[in-house]
Order: C-alpha cells, then sequence, then structure tokens
C-alpha cells in the first residue's frame, strides 16, 4: 500500500482528485492541517465524487504530529527542488510519499533533513510545476509499479 501526505493542501479539487486516486489504488491518504478549506465542502466531495467512502483518510494537527508518529525511513519528499528524479526512487510498500502545499511546496527544513529523499518529476526548466494531482497520481502509480500492483486488476 501507498500512503499519500497533503502537508497543508490549499486547493480543495487536488485534494478530491488526490482522493479519487487513493480510492482506485487502494492508497492511503494523509492530510496535514493546516488545509486550506473544510474536507466536507462540495468542491472536495465534487472532484472525488463517490469514491470517497472508499478513501482511507487521517487528518493530522500539524506536520510534526505526523512525523512523529509515521516511519521516517521510507519518506519520499516530492519537490521541484530535489537532484534525483522519481525514476531513482526505490519505492517500497507502505512507503509515504509527501507533498506540499500548491503555493509553497514542502518545508525547508524538511528538505534539508531528507535531503536522499528528495524526488522530481523531470519537466522543462521554464516550467515552474505540475498540478499537485497529477504530480501525485504520476508517483502513485510508480510506486505501486514498482511493488507490483498489489490488489489491483
Amino acid at each position: 500500500m501507498i500512503n499519500l501526505v497533503l502537508v497543508e493542501p490549499e486547493i480543495p479539487a487536488n485534494t478530491g482528485n488526490i482522493a479519487r486516486t487513493c480510492a482506485a489504488t487502494r492508497s492511503r491518504l494523509h492530510l496535514v492541517k493546516p488545509l486550506g478549506f473544510d474536507i466536507s465542502d462540495k468542491a472536495v466531495k465534487r472532484a472525488g465524487l463517490d469514491y470517497w467512502p472508499m478513501v482511507d483518510i487521517t487528518v493530522y494537527e500539524s506536520l510534526d504530529e505526523f512525523m512523529k508518529i509515521h516511519n521516517q525511513d521510507d519518506l519520499w519528499l516530492a519537490t521541484t527542488k530535489a537532484p534525483q528524479t522519481y525514476t531513482e526512487a526505490r519505492f517500497q510498500d507502505n512507503c509515504y510519499i509527501l507533498f506540499g502545499k500548491e503555493t509553497a511546496g514542502l518545508p525547508q527544513w524538511l528538505r534539508e533533513q531528507y535531503p536522499e529523499r528528495c524526488i522530481r518529476l523531470p519537466m522543462r526548466p521554464d516550467a515552474r510545476s505540475l498540478n499537485l494531482s497529477n504530480s501525485a497520481a504520476i508517483l502513485c502509480y510508480e510506486a505501486l509499479r514498482q511493488i507490483g500492483f498489489p490488489d489491483l486488476t
């Protein structure tokens, strides 16, 4: 199983789309507050459609709380500032892939604490970034590919 972690997400539609990816892939969704919206908001539910009951979701009060609870040996940090591409990562079952908020990404202190765990999606240098939900889907499916797509047909 893959764990997708959204740190301080701001756009409800992105979270809804990522929730739908989690539902379809049996991945877990972790949301780290503060959230830029109410997770019961219609926009989030609309993006996730009827998949919400299939989403295994946990909400944390802070990134500090999340880090204290979860194994920090298998974290991957998705950031445009990473030296290595996602194809260099060796994902394991039950790994955590962290994504930062849409306007600022992951905190600098976290990227500095885990520089060897920072990965990026290759893109042209004058493009700022991909949409958060697209990035999450790409990395989720790469991780699932590497672990053999367990329980998926």
